[in-house]
Order: C-alpha cells, then sequence, then structure tokens
C-alpha cells in the first residue's frame, strides 16, 4: 500500500521526494513504505533507535546502498523532480550533487589542499591552479576551518584533530557544489567541543544546501534541526517540526521514544 508523504505546511522549495521507498537486503526488509519531502530552507534530522533503519534511508538518498550487493530499493525518490534511480542517472553526478558525510571522519590520505582540490579537478570545476585555490580557500571557509589550516595547506589531513578531520569532510564535499549534504551521526566520534563546532557550522550552512543528518542524540536534533523525522523498525512514524516532535508529538511511539522508554 502506497504511504502518503508527510509535508509541512507552508511550503517551502522542496529538493528531494521519497514516495514508497522499501529497502531489501537479501529478503530481509530493512525500509517499510517511507514517503516524505525534504526542502531546502530547514535542516532536516532523522532519529530513532539503533536499528530502525535511518542510515539506511539516508544512503538511498545518493545511492550509496548500491555498493551492497545483497541491497534492493523499491519505490521512488527525485531530485529537482529527476528521478535519482533511472538508468540514465549518472551516479558520480549524482553523488557531487548529494553529498555525504560519514560518521568517521575520513580524509583522503593526502594534503588538505588536496583533499579539497580532488573533486573539483575531477568533476572538471576548475580551469587551473589559480581557480583551485580559489574553490580551495572558499570551501575551508564556509567549512570554519580556514583560519585553522591556511598556513599548512600541504599538510597531511590526516594529521588534524577528528573535529577538524570532520570539518574537512564537510569542506570536501561542498567543493563539487552539490545541492543537498546528508550526514550521517557527523558528531558520534567527537568531544562535545568539536561537536558544538560541527553543529554551529550546520547553522551557518542552512539555506545554502538541503541538509539532512542522522543523530542518536535527541538533543543534537533539537539544536541543529527545524524539522524532525523518527524512525523505528524500519518505518517513518512521525515527521513534523522539531518542537513539534519535542514537545507534542502526535505518535505514542514517538512520544515513547522521546520519554526514553525505549531506544
Amino acid at each position: 500500500m502506497m504511504h502518503e508523504p508527510q509535508t509541512l505546511a507552508p511550503a517551502t522549495e522542496t529538493k528531494m521526494t521519497a514516495r514508497d521507498v522499501r529497502v531489501f537486503y537479501g529478503d530481509k526488509q530493512a525500509i517499510k513504505g517511507v514517503s516524505i519531502d525534504v526542502d531546502m530552507d530547514n535542516v532536516t534530522a532523522f532519529i530513532g533507535p539503533s536499528g530502525c533503519g535511518k542510515s539506511t534511508f539516508l544512503r538511498t538518498l545518493n545511492r550509496m546502498n548500491d555498493t551492497v550487493a545483497s541491497a534492493r530499493v523499491e519505490g521512488a525518490i527525485t531530485l529537482d523532480g529527476e528521478d535519482i534511480y533511472a538508468p540514465s542517472m549518472d551516479v558520480v553526478q549524482l553523488r557531487a550533487r548529494v553529498g555525504m558525510v560519514f560518521q568517521k571522519p575520513n580524509p583522503f590520505p593526502k594534503s588538505i589542499y588536496e583533499n579539497i582540490a580532488y573533486g573539483p579537478r575531477i568533476h572538471g570545476l576548475a580551469a587551473g591552479k589559480a581557480d583551485l585555490d580559489v574553490i580551495v580557500e572558499k570551501s575551508l571557509r564556509r567549512a570554519g576551518l580556514w583560519d585553522e589550516v591556511k598556513d599548512r595547506l600541504h599538510d597531511s589531513g590526516t594529521a588534524l584533530s577528528g573535529g577538524q578531520q570532520q570539518r574537512l569532510c564537510i569542506g570536501r564535499a561542498i567543493a563539487v557544489e552539490p545541492e543537498v549534504i546528508l550526514m550521517d551521526e557527523p558528531c558520534s566520534a567527537l568531544d562535545p567541543i568539536a561537536t558544538a563546532k560541527i553543529e554551529e557550522l550546520i547553522h551557518e550552512l542552512r539555506g545554502r544546501y538541503a541538509i539532512v543528518i542522522v543523530t542518536h542524540n535527541m538533543q543534537q536534533a533539537a539544536r541543529v534541526s527545524q524539522r524532525t523525522a523518527f524512525f523505528h523498525l524500519g518505518e517513518l512514524v512521525e515527521y513534523g517540526v522539531t518542537s513539534d516532535i519535542f514537545t507534542n508529538p502526535r505518535q505514542e511511539r514517538t512520544k515513547d521514544y522521546i520519554t526514553g522508554r525505549y531506544g
């Protein structure tokens, strides 16, 4: 049965849509008929207990599940109205348009400069070194890292602290001019100070990119997002304005999770 999308008023610019999305790993169904819209103006948080499907669903939005041999995705997902699972879709270009920041910082074993420059170079976004220099500085500024690394751009990206590495990975995603940034628990491996910097960065990036963040931390979801989707057992249970989800949830399962009865 087709699940109606949970949408919100007033309408903002919808960037991505999912309709009746189901994900299977072999015979096991991990996502059960999820329908949701992601818009440009709000940060959307996916919350829910471990194993609820929130990261699996996030990965459908830029076809990261393609890398899992047993995975099968059904339903429809669009980016600006275009079916991202269409045979004509260039997956490399899709992943430039819909960037991903992972749970554990994963900079390339290259210099800070090359971590940022690599994507624009292979996607043909720079005519030469001068263009790359501009992109590297702009991306590192947007990632809130420029002032900390501008005098050591040729040091290895892996020599940075964990928090700096994660901001470098965000800068790397930004460098290829994405439209959407997906973040899969980007702060779970970071200390509180590094976490606060990432959260501040998310606020600054809001509106420039559509942002979706998966988090186990409900306080973090409340701090950084304007829309929250609660997942449980592969289902999208409730989606709404973040303040409403946390103070006045409509579904009993959401209320039980928010109040700590399970999780």
